[in-house]
C-alpha cells in the first residue's frame, strides 16, 4: 500500500460534469427570472396607471355617460411601452322616477392595454360611484 491520496481521473470527470449541469441549470433559471421580472414590471406599471385613470374618472362627475373614452398613455409615463386605455361610464342604478338632486349609481368599466413583445395584453377594472342626478341624464342614451 502506498501512502498516496487524491482523486482519480474518473472522479474528477464526474465532478466536472455535475458542475457543468448545475451551472447550465442556474443560467437557464436566471434567464427566465429576468424575463419574468421585465414582464411583471410592465404589468405593475400598467396596473398603477389603470388605478390612476380609474380614480380620475370616478372623481369627475361630468364624464359623459354611455360613451367610450380612451387613448394612449404618454410613452414617458409607461417607460416607452405601447399602452393605452378605454373606459365607459353607464348608469347602474337609480330610483324609479329620479329628480335633480337625487342620487344615482354609475358603473365605470376601464380596460387598459399594452403590447408585450408581439402580444396585446389587457387588464380590466370596474368601479362604482354615487353622484347627483342631473337634468341631462334624462336624455336617451347616445344622444348629445
Amino acid at each position: 500500500m502506498s501512502g498516496r491520496r487524491g482523486f482519480t481521473l474518473l472522479e474528477m470527470l464526474v465532478a466536472a460534469t455535475i458542475m457543468a449541469v448545475a451551472i447550465a441549470g442556474l443560467m437557464s433559471g436566471l434567464s427566465s427570472t429576468t424575463r419574468n421580472a421585465a414582464r411583471l414590471r410592465d404589468y405593475d406599471r400598467v396596473v398603477q396607471l389603470a388605478r390612476l385613470r380609474m380614480n380620475d374618472i370616478l372623481a369627475d362627475e361630468f364624464v359623459p355617460l354611455n360613451r367610450t373614452l380612451g387613448g394612449p398613455f404618454p410613452p414617458e409615463l409607461v417607460g416607452n411601452l405601447n399602452a393605452g386605455w378605454r373606459a365607459v361610464v353607464t348608469k347602474a342604478e337609480q330610483s324609479g322616477a329620479p329628480f335633480p338632486g337625487d342620487y344615482v349609481l354609475d358603473r365605470v368599466q376601464l380596460e387598459v392595454w399594452w403590447i408585450a413583445g408581439e402580444q396585446r395584453r389587457t387588464f380590466t377594472l370596474e368601479g362604482y360611484r354615487h353622484r347627483l342626478f342631473r337634468t341631462e341624464d334624462t336624455a336617451p342614451a347616445g344622444s348629445p
